[in-house]
């Protein structure tokens, strides 16, 4: 498959046409693929005493023309090879039809308005409405109108409690860097304040609508170049001020990794500030009297030893969730006008506490039970008073609600239905269905449950399955198995109309709950980070063993699916076992875990990953390092990369340094290619159209690779595999 001469044919990147012929000179694999030749550098760097190659350092370089000659011939031979797939086309109709359905998000009220996002099916990003009581809702932010191909998007948005104005942050192709604005509710006039330097931040009125709190990064020129991605610090922003007046609220200069998030409760007496470290979980709290001129911040906890998420305030009463002493988590009050000691008043239980909410007058807590949500309510003094009955096994998507406020409202959703929001009665106690989502399809044939498997140390995990009703276990069954493992994050279960088109083909979808995520605590986030790592792996290759052995499915029927630490887990696991699986989607991967943290905001995850520049830390790196650990001479499964050169979150060097090293390396027959997106970033905010796109080459991808034949309806008829 030959596609570099039709590059030469038809590029439209203007002078490199000397760079392209170089870098289009292929070589020939088995199986009849040809991929541009990857020149290599004797890079060789040493750490504690081992001397490690990096033969394609010069792919981290995005500006040099050489490498954007090389991403152009890796895209050309991925769209000639989804463009020769004749199923792809009506793959993509079938994707759009699934997703082009009215989705509302869950509505917030500020003084006289109600607030709420709506996409009407196939807009590029979802519009914000107003409304008021009796009144018909009116478009407020509608990014779609402020690009020409939706990939603008909106971020960090937040509104006066009287409603009269809101700050918003502009992401430009899923970019994490952002431009602040501010619009007056009523007119929908832009004020002139516009605030730049901004990631990673909250929005924290004040309570005169004076100005606001965020988080800012240095001025380019101000710090040391290596630095201008870090000493994230809180500013006080004065309505109409130019930025450069921004006064300084709260630094961290002991520590450049540190950053803080801050709020203001709903009284409008304290800010609260969050100090973070990197992606541990741990942080420290410090809190300022607003109502009390001059008064100083004061330190609620410090030590970075435990976890403490802000709930909400009760006058002089502020509410926690922590892991101090709990690693499931418990609720404290720390009473400002007392000792301020933390006194629990809901004790830790055997399920994880994920979320807390304070609505009405009544403490609502979500807990995760098995990697599914419960939701329990409790008086502000922490007595149980009843459980909420959830529609089904699912999620809990989000609460909206205020202190005083008469109204919650929570969005739900599970494998087989969207996000819908149901309006709580605090009389029953009931959910009452609010915003009802019509979908194009019946989940009345298809079944979700879950499995616990046991893993390689004999550690059990848990596994979603979701299918056709009545499947024979005969192992034939297309299966695509999904992972993640890494920051606390927990996989509960969620809706993708992406995952119904597999599930119309006949596939077995399954989400494994790995160690690193937080479904059972913090002991099971401990015990998937630093050296303990190659847990996570160990606990994905058995989720695969056990459908295999249960008779799901087999290797050439089994494909595995992850994005960014995700991508991290299916390329590594593809390395260890490359037997086990017949695809692999690796998508906005981290792959070089010795180089990692020198990029975009990669420092910020070394307490779950480590530093090489630890030789403990990197001994187990190195160890599972999928950029360390491609051998050549190994039949490799196909694999399809994902990755995007505007990507600021996990650097487009990772995908293209593993791509160029399995394509070399690899004797199989199987296709191993790179996907670069242009305009688009590490998954936030990316346009319909681009989800689309983008579905539409992995789903192909994988239908093809594992031998299946695309179907209109129910099971796909099933063929050899390639």
């Amino acid at each position: 498959m030959n596609f570099a001469a039709a590059w030469r044919r038809s590029s439209a990147i203007v002078g490199l046409a000397a760079l392209a012929a170089a870098v289009l000179a292929p070589y020939a694999l088995a199986g009849g693929y040809e991929y541009p030749k990857t020149r290599t550098v004797d890079q060789v760097d040493e750490f504690h005493g081992t001397k490690v190659p990096d033969p394609y350092r010069w792919l981290e370089d995005v500006e040099n023309p050489e490498v954007q000659a090389w991403v152009e011939a890796q895209n050309t031979i991925t769209r000639g090879y989804m463009n020769n797939l004749s199923s792809r086309p009506q793959i993509a109709r079938r994707l759009t039809d699934l997703l082009d359905y009215p989705r509302v998000g869950l509505p917030s009220k500020h003084g006289a308005w109600t607030f709420f996002s709506k996409n009407t099916g196939l807009q590029n990003q979802s519009v914000i409405y107003k409304q008021k009581a009796g009144s018909e809702p009116v478009a407020f932010l509608d990014p779609n109108a402020m690009s020409k191909d939706g990939t603008v998007s909106i971020s960090a948005l937040n509104y006066t409690n009287d409603g009269k104005l809101a700050a918003y942050g502009l992401s430009q192709s899923g970019s994490d860097w952002l431009k602040l604005y501010v619009r007056d509710v009523a007119t929908g006039k832009e004020r002139k304040d516009v605030l730049e330097r901004v990631r990673f931040t909250s929005i924290a009125w004040a309570p005169d609508n004076s100005g606001f709190y965020y988080s800012r990064y240095p001025w380019p020129g101000s710090v040391a170049k290596e630095d201008e991605e870090f000493f994230q610090k809180v500013y006080f922003h004065k309505l109409g001020d130019d930025q450069k007046k921004d006064q300084l609220v709260y630094e961290r200069p002991d520590n450049k990794e540190y950053g803080a998030a801050p709020s203001v409760t709903e009284d409008g007496r304290w800010l609260v500030l969050s100090v973070w470290n990197g992606t541990a979980p741990e942080n420290e709290v410090y809190v300022q009297r607003l109502d009390r001129a001059g008064a100083k911040i004061e330190t609620v906890a410090s030590s970075f030893d435990a976890s403490w998420d802000f709930i909400e305030s009760d006058g002089e009463k502020l509410y926690f969730m922590t892991n101090k002493n709990a690693p499931r988590k418990r609720v404290i009050v720390v009473d400002m006008a007392g000792d301020r000691t933390p006194r629990e008043i809901v004790a830790e239980e055997r399920d994880v506490l994920e979320f807390a909410s304070i609505a009405k007058d009544r403490l609502f807590l979500g807990y995760m039970h098995n990697a599914h949500h419960r939701l329990v309510e409790h008086g502000l003094d922490g007595k149980r008073l009843r459980e909420v009955t959830l529609p089904t096994l699912g999620s809990i998507g989000g609460l909206s609600g205020r202190p005083g406020d008469p109204d919650l409202f929570v969005s739900f959703t599970s494998f087989l239905f969207p996000s819908q929001n149901y309006k709580y009665d605090f009389a029953s106690g009931k959910l009452d269905l609010f915003q009802k989502a019509e979908i194009d399809f019946d989940p009345e044939g298809y079944t979700a449950h879950q499995v616990f498997y046991q893993s390689k140390d004999g550690t059990f995990v848990p596994m979603f399955l979701v299918h056709q009703k009545g499947i024979r276990l005969d192992g034939n069954n297309p299966t695509l198995l999904y992972g993640y493992g890494g920051f606390n994050n927990s996989l509960t279960p969620s809706f993708s109309t992406g995952r119904l088109f597999w599930l119309e083909q006949g596939g077995v979808y399954a989400v494994a709950n790995l160690r690193g995520g937080g479904e059972f605590g913090e002991e099971w986030h401990q015990a998937g980070i630093l050296e303990r790592k190659q847990n996570v792996f160990d606990d994905f290759i058995a989720a695969g063993e056990y459908l295999i052995s249960s008779g799901y499915t087999q290797p050439s029927r089994l494909a595995i699916q992850g994005g960014s630490n995700g991508g991290l887990l299916t390329a590594a696991c593809a390395l260890q076992r490359p037997d086990l699986y017949g695809a692999v989607l690796s998508q906005v991967p981290v792959i070089d875990m010795l180089r990692y943290h020198r990029f975009t905001i990669g420092a910020y995850w070394k307490p779950d990953y480590g530093d090489p520049e630890n030789p403990s830390h990197f001994k187990a790196m190195v160890a599972y390092s999928p950029a360390h650990n491609v051998k050549p001479g190994v039949k490799y499964p196909s694999m399809l990369i994902t990755t995007a050169d505007t990507d600021t979150r996990v650097h487009p060097m990772h995908a293209k340094k593993f791509a160029a090293a399995v394509q070399t390396a690899n004797t199989s027959d199987q296709p191993i290619l790179l996907r670069v997106e242009t305009k688009a970033g590490h998954g936030a905010g990316k346009p319909t159209s681009k989800i689309i796109e983008e579905q539409a080459d992995l789903y192909s991808f994988v239908l093809d690779r594992l031998g299946m034949t695309l179907t209109s309806g129910r099971q796909s008829a099933n063929r050899v595999p390639n």
